[in-house]
């Protein structure tokens, strides 16, 4: 793995936008950087902190500290825009620079039975998509990039919780392949019901997600029918500005026809430990990303679940709608 970090591309916009101060926002697999890049930052006359806080997406977007710490700009890595912000932020994404060319030919097994893919990547290779949807073309493919929909920053760009830009295609192709991390591959099979394949560069391997689908489904079929059993429950709100995801009164008031005690409780970043400190209730209800309650399902001893699973939880969704439509 070859990280482009941009630096070119940091040290035009920062002389162009002339903070005195900034902090910065590094993805937990690359803050070893930080003195690289307090370096060069510095070099401008610019004071530099670092957020110590985890970063697992856009949606982390430290405002708050920011504006705690007087500082003019946030400067951060790894991700597109993912929201609109009231406080100035200068995203710089990354290039992963590698030769995807031999993982592409592998992935051509793979596909072989199916014509039309429609693609998509994580945002660290966007600048090779001409590139790749030129390769399956050049091999046989009808390629359709995936729409630039909600959350998504551009064409073909997938994240862990917007995959609206695969559904609006799924009646054009016949499976799927996201070039990226398992992360991103997860979230689509969950989203769409043609198969879905991941490039994933890091692990260096082609993989089919039906399996994992099938799993995580199983799981959040079970966590449903306990929510359900569950008579005291809570409903987290996160406060990061990204991870906002439904109506706590809508829900609670659901919740509370439904003959369930509620709490709601506010919390910077879920986290197992936290909530096992809330000792009497029974389950929760996360608005946050719903990736926390899918992906860290074997971390938490108790039921946790996302905002449209509650929905199936009251009876205002069917777990066919669910399944059909992703629990994301």
């Amino acid at each position: 793995m070859v990280l482009n970090f941009e630096m070119d591309k940091v040290k035009t916009e920062l002389e162009r936008i002339r903070p005195k101060r900034v902090l910065v926002q590094l993805p937990e697999g690359i803050k070893q950087k930080a003195l690289d890049i307090q370096g060069v930052i510095e070099d401008l006359g610019i004071e530099v902190i670092f957020s110590g806080e985890t970063c697992w997406g856009a949606c982390s977007i430290a405002t708050y500290e920011a504006k705690s710490l007087g500082v003019d700009l946030i400067v951060h890595f790894g991700h597109a825009q993912f929201i609109k912000s009231d406080f100035p932020i200068l995203y710089i994404e990354v290039r992963d620079e590698l030769d995807l060319i031999p993982i592409l030919k592998r992935s051509l097994e793979k596909i072989k039975d199916y014509k039309n893919i429609g693609l998509s990547y994580s945002i660290q290779h966007r600048h090779d998509l001409d590139m790749i949807v030129k390769f399956y073309k050049d091999n046989g493919h009808v390629v359709t990039v995936t729409d630039k929909k909600g959350y998504a920053a551009f064409s073909g760009h997938v994240i862990g919780c917007e995959f609206g830009g695969l559904k609006t295609i799924q009646n054009q192709v016949d499976a799927y392949i996201i070039i990226g991390n398992r992360f991103h591959s997860m979230g689509a099979a969950l989203a769409v019901e043609k198969p879905v394949f991941l490039v994933d560069v890091y692990n260096d391997q082609v993989t089919e997600m039906k399996g994992v689908r099938d799993k995580i489904i199983r799981q959040r079929i079970v966590s449903i029918e306990k929510f359900k059993d569950a008579k005291k429950v809570g409903v987290i709100m996160e406060v990061k500005p990204g991870q906002k995801f439904g109506s706590p009164k809508f829900i609670v008031d659901k919740l509370k026809k439904a003959g369930k005690e509620v709490i709601v409780i506010t919390m910077d970043e879920i986290t197992p430990d936290k909530i096992m400190n809330f000792y009497d209730i029974e389950a929760f209800v996360e608005l946050a990303c719903p990736r926390i309650a899918i992906d860290d399902f074997a971390k938490y001893t108790k039921t946790i679940i996302t905002y449209k699973e509650a929905l199936v939880a009251t009876g205002d969704r069917s777990m066919d709608e669910a399944i059909k439509n992703g629990f994301i």
